[in-house]
């Protein structure tokens, strides 16, 4: 998969996690792609150690059920360490 499949798959996984996940999250669309692609990565990595699978076609459904799981973690992590700001 080319870069830019790589970014548009990142972008699409993000938003697909944002979807998934409840509640507010409020980022735009650059902390989202950012996010997406961080938990591609994520998932093509568990992917490739748990189930011996890889992101390497972008048209594949292993491809994207990865990157938005991936996703979903990351996203889950962020909200942990940022989701919480209460004035004191």
């Amino acid at each position: 998969m080319g870069f830019f499949g790589f970014l548009i798959l990142g972008l699409a996984a993000g938003a697909l996690a944002r979807l998934i996940i409840p509640g507010k999250q409020p980022m735009g669309w650059f902390l989202t792609l950012l996010l997406g692609v961080i938990g591609a990565m994520l998932g093509g990595w568990l992917g490739g150690i748990l189930f011996h699978a890889s992101l390497t076609s972008f048209f594949s459904l292993t491809t994207w059920l990865l990157a938005v799981g991936g996703a979903v973690i990351v996203l889950l992590i962020y909200g942990l360490i940022f989701g919480r700001h209460r004035a004191s």
